[in-house]
């Protein structure tokens, strides 16, 4: 078995194991669901994700969305979706309402983004993108990105100057692998692009920890 073979196979059998107690997957169908699910898990903190919506990434065919789970807390707005590893563009993510409206913006190729607010996107494992400069490529190479997460902005047609660039937030807009950056800067898709996990790192505690040389907190 390939390497590749075997992380799917592992990964198969953790989703089956992580499916509802007492149950088991009954059909390929469902252990499709079941793979899905849990990579889409994967996308964003864990806090969230559990109780979170999970949406396939194609639409039915009258442009509805599919649920592979729908949210078991009412009070989580948060949605998921699996991605498909094996298509540019397509990672696994957690986002928030104003966050999906801006993705669901570029799946159907409109030229402006819906969300009307600032959302939150996680894609904690990573991603692949056509480009860094134009939301609606569908046919580049692929651009590697390691795990990351997103604050999308609204985008206002009439008042230029109120929309968010590179310049005026002060970050650079070219693909890196630490820190931030704004990505599909100056169009309407501009957003700003932040390396790594934001629950990385160890949390002040002015009685447990004491700072040290390189500003990382330590237990004391």
């Amino acid at each position: 078995m390939s390497g590749k073979d075997g992380a799917i196979g592992n990964f198969a059998y953790n989703a089956i194991a992580s499916w509802p107690p007492g149950e088991t997957p009954k059909t390929t169908e469902d252990e499709v669901a079941a793979c899905k699910i849990a990579r889409a898990m994967l996308s964003g903190p864990p806090h969230i994700t559990k109780d979170a919506a999970v949406i396939d990434d194609t639409l039915g065919p009258d442009g509805s969305l599919l649920y592979l789970r729908h949210r078991t807390d009412p009070n989580n707005n948060w949605t998921l979706m699996p991605g498909n590893e094996n298509k540019v563009g397509a990672a696994p993510m957690c986002a928030d309402p104003h966050g999906m409206g801006w993705a669901m913006s570029i799946m159907m190729d409109k030229p402006y983004p819906e969300n009307t607010e600032p959302g939150i996107i996680y894609m904690l494992c990573g991603a692949t993108q056509h480009s860094n400069t134009n939301a609606l490529d569908k046919t580049s190479p692929g651009i590697p990105i390691g795990p990351h997460w997103m604050i999308v902005w609204p985008y206002d047609q009439k008042n230029s100057e109120k929309n968010f660039t590179a310049t005026r937030i002060g970050i650079p807009n070219t693909v890196r692998d630490a820190g931030a950056w704004q990505m599909f800067d100056n169009t309407p898709y501009a957003y700003t692009h932040i390396c790594g996990n934001p629950w990385v790192g160890r949390e002040y505690d002015p009685d447990k920890t004491k700072p040290v040389w390189t500003m990382q907190y330590q237990p004391s």
